[in-house]
């Protein structure tokens, strides 16, 4: 039987208990097939990398360990949330890595979209394989495959950018949810304690806020969309949408527009609001958010994000856009 097709017997992960019971079974499946070798992870604090962690730390304890890039492109508080939920509460053994400037610098003054994605792509697989030499004994290789990932690549896994690792780094492959539809891992996680804003976590792309800060990166408009980004998550979240919008983000592009502040002219950024609903990101519709809403996120943008003075609400669908917008 192919080892890349999802067995006939394993049944749809829809309860607890069946979350339970899978849990169980891979952590029997991890401990035969680990013993007492030591285990690499790249964990990004998504879903995916996220519950196979968990999984790993019950399963053989500090004999993973987890390193978490920080390349200053995720959202306001997910480095934090990393370090307090694996290390903190579940005892992990992680590795915290600083490597904000190092990527910005390389991505100072690139503009093409592609461009910036492989700069972002090998430069995680650099400081990765950095870490990962300065460590003894390690055998194998944690990832967070899952079986849509399978599908679509042919068992080629790159979500993680680990793919591509130099050859001098021949790990074997633990793959432990790579049968599992996101739902289902989702379902795992939650089964594992993880908490909802990291079970539940919207779909991110792989080179983060760096697609939502459009053009050349500067640190001021990528602190822009950081900034914006957490207040809309934050109001959506009071007013009741939080799980019932399926997407939601900020934007702010590489260009400035007039505006009046203290009676003097300004000329600053624009904050784009990009809020969508969709099954499975092939097609895209837009919901309508209430104007009472969208004015408390415009004035809470105006008066706590700097350099600002224009916010809008994309109602563009997919097709003719894509969600994001690079």
């Amino acid at each position: 039987m192919d080892s890349n097709v999802r067995p006939e017997t394993l049944a749809r992960i829809n309860t607890p208990e069946l979350a339970q019971a899978f849990i169980n079974e891979q952590i029997e499946a991890i401990r035969a097939q680990v013993g007492t070798d030591r285990v690499l992870l790249a964990l990004s604090g998504g879903v995916d990398s996220s519950v196979v962690a968990a999984l790993l730390i019950k399963a053989v304890g500090k004999q993973l360990t987890c390193v978490h890039v920080n390349h200053g492109l995720l959202r306001k508080g997910e480095p934090e949330q990393v370090i307090k939920v694996f290390k903190d509460e579940m005892g992990a053994d992680l590795i915290y890595v600083d490597a904000v400037d190092r990527f910005l610098d390389k991505l100072a003054g690139v503009k093409d979209p592609e461009t910036k994605r492989k700069i972002i792509g090998k430069e995680f697989i650099d400081v990765f394989a950095e870490e990962a030499r300065k460590l003894e004994g390690v055998k194998f290789l944690a990832q967070g495959t899952i079986y849509p990932d399978i599908l679509e690549s042919h068992g080629v896994k790159a979500h993680h950018n680990v793919g591509g690792l130099p050859e001098d780094l021949k790990f074997e492959l633990c793959e432990p949810v790579k049968f599992l539809y996101k739902d289902e891992v989702r379902m795992v996680g939650k089964q594992l304690g993880l908490p909802d804003n990291m079970v539940y976590r919207q779909p991110f792309p792989g080179p983060g806020l760096g697609v939502r800060c459009v053009g050349a990166i500067t640190r001021d408009r990528l602190e822009a969309v950081r900034e914006s980004d957490a207040i809309l998550r934050e109001e959506f979240a009071i007013a009741g949408l939080q799980g019932k919008v399926w997407q939601y983000f900020t934007v702010v592009p590489d260009f400035t527009s007039t505006g009046i502040k203290d009676g003097k002219r300004t000329d600053d950024w624009m904050v784009i609001i990009r809020a969508v609903n969709s099954v499975d990101a092939t097609a895209a519709t837009v919901p309508e958010v209430p104007y009472e809403l969208l004015f408390k996120i415009r004035e809470r943008i105006f008066n706590e994000v700097k350099g600002v003075n224009r916010v809008l609400y994309d109602i563009s669908t997919k097709p003719l856009a894509t969600i994001e917008y690079e």
